[in-house]
């Protein structure tokens, strides 16, 4: 007789841990030391078969799931986004922790088939860590740079220069710790070389979708377009035919992209470029043919990914 697979949902904070467990309904909340941890681990190894969904909460979610992975147990992060969407759709408008923990376990038990369970790599971990604070120091630099066009004061416009002298060193330096990473590692720098020779691709965005985007080569082409945010859902009901709509994505790979696309439209020579332009000749909007352009590019690479040699390791 086969046993009942439990669904475990883990919702995160960053003193605690709340559980909710189906189909028992035994709830559980431990702290986030490694004391609550290994209890925590301890207890879940002892139900039988099951499936886990941690709620991805700004990076406290990442040990839990080394620790259950490490376990033997079957791990996946969920965005906040969806499993409130999913609250929504089941008309539960109260928000605890302990409601998210027994939303988050029924939305594993409805799309389990659909997610992909966490598979943790190292190395990837690290690129994407470097990735990700050099995104958030050139968003902090182009804020500062808004600022310095409207501000008069002379200190305050020292301070912001200074700033931005420090920004432009921190940036230089995780830029040659990502160079260094990739190329101490065959697979990664086989991946990086290969996507760089596509028009549109440079070092950041080529780092950013290997960082960020291990799907890539492993899904179709309208799937690699979604997990970006550019692929567009039908809004069609009767008689209504709405244009579709581009939702969700990681927005973190589609705005690198969109520079990405910006320099290859400047380029001129390229597939990417015409089809950019015959879109405009067409009376397309500026938004619409971009996001098109971008959504074609990750199209191209997709099709690299899944037959390229470099991918393949």
């Amino acid at each position: 007789m086969l046993q009942q697979i439990s669904f475990v949902g883990i919702d995160v904070a960053k003193d605690r841990f709340d559980l909710f467990i189906l189909p028992s309904g035994e709830r559980m909340s431990v702290s986030s030391g490694e004391a609550g941890i290994a209890r925590l681990v301890s207890r879940l190894l002892k139900l039988g078969p099951i499936k886990i969904a941690v709620e991805a909460s700004g990076g406290y979610e990442r040990r839990l799931a080394l620790n259950l992975h490490e376990a033997g147990l079957v791990v996946y992060i969920v965005p906040p986004a969806r499993v409130r969407s999913f609250a929504r759709s089941l008309a539960q408008h109260a928000k605890t922790d302990a409601i998210d923990a027994q939303m988050i376990a029924r939305h594993l038990e409805t799309a389990h088939e659909r997610l992909e369970p966490f598979r943790p790599d190292t190395l990837l971990m690290r690129l994407s860590a470097l990735s990700a604070h050099r995104g958030r120091l050139i968003a902090e630099k182009s804020g500062l740079l808004s600022q310095r066009d409207t501000i008069d004061e002379p200190m305050v416009c020292a301070m912001i220069e200074d700033r931005l002298s420090v920004i432009a060193k921190s940036v230089a330096a995780l830029d040659k710790a990502m160079r260094e990473l990739v190329n101490a590692t065959p697979r990664l720098k086989s991946k990086w070389h290969r996507l760089c020779l596509v028009a549109g691709v440079g070092p950041v965005l080529a780092t950013k979708l290997i960082a960020d985007m291990p799907e890539l080569g492993r899904v179709s082409s309208r799937s690699a377009a979604a997990l970006v945010g550019v692929a567009p859902y039908d809004r069609q009901s009767g008689r209504s035919n709405r244009a579709g709509r581009c939702l969700g994505g990681r927005k973190q790979i589609r705005d690198v992209a969109y520079m990405g696309v910006l320099s290859a439209i400047k380029a001129g020579n390229n597939p990417i470029a015409s089809f950019y332009r015959r879109l405009r000749a067409k009376g397309k909007p500026f938004k619409l043919a971009m996001v098109a352009a971008i959504r074609k590019l990750i199209t191209i690479l997709n099709a690299i990914a899944k037959t390229d040699p470099a991918f393949k390791t």
